[in-house]
This record gives C-alpha cells, structure tokens and sequence, in this order.
C-alpha cells in the first residue's frame, strides 16, 4: 500500500512561485509513472505533468508548459512540482498520483494511488 502526501501549497499572488512536494512511503516508487493533476472548483480535474519511472521522462499540459517542471529525487521518495509565473487561473486544489506503470500517462485512470491534494489559490 502506497500512501502520498502533498505540501507547499499557499496562497501567491499573480507572477510568483510555489514549489509542490509528493511524499510516497508504504512502498519504493522510483520505478514507478508519477504525476501530478489539478482540480478548480466546477471544473474537472485536468493533467498537470508526468514524469516516467523508468527514464524520469516528463510531459506538460499545454497550459503550464515553459512555466512548471517536475521532478523526482528516488532516494527521499518524492516528486516535485515547481512552478513559476503563476497565473490566477493556475488556482486549483493540486493531488500527486502515481502509478505501477512506468510510462508516461495523461489520463487519471493510468495511475493506482492518489494524495489528498494541496490547495494552491493564485490572486490577480
């Protein structure tokens, strides 16, 4: 049994950065597919960025690409989501998934387990 935790979400203003953190424990991930989606109220949950087990590969939503990065570091278990130049609608309630695939997957039911989500509110 996998269990995730988000931090580092907050309240920034338009421009500004945040950098999320994913801690896995109950089991060693680096072999496995990460991701990262968010959620705005009435909306859907939409992909934010992957990034494989296997080659630490990574892919962005159009929405963020050139602004956000994710990151793995295998030996604390943990997935990073930094972004920059935020923009209000970036504001959204923010959840690391991870998979048992090591690929690179976009849709929701490609990953097993999920975190609680952080809440990250971006003002204008």
């Amino acid at each position: 049994q996998v269990q995730l935790v988000e931090s580092g979400g907050g309240l920034v203003q338009a421009g500004g950065s945040l950098r999320l953190s994913c801690a896995a424990s109950g089991r060693a991930f680096n072999s496995y597919a990460m991701a990262w989606f968010r959620q705005a109220p009435g909306k859907e949950r939409e992909f934010v960025a992957a990034i494989s087990g296997s080659t630490s590969s990574t892919y962005y939503a159009d929405s963020v690409k050139g602004r956000f990065t994710i990151s793995r570091d295998n030996a604390k278990n943990t997935i990073y989501l930094q972004m920059n130049s935020l923009k209000p609608e970036d504001t959204a309630v923010y959840s690391c998934a991870g998979s048992y695939g090591v690929g690179l997957y976009t849709r929701a039911y490609d990953y097993h387990y999920w975190g609680q989500g952080t809440q990250v509110t971006v003002s204008s």
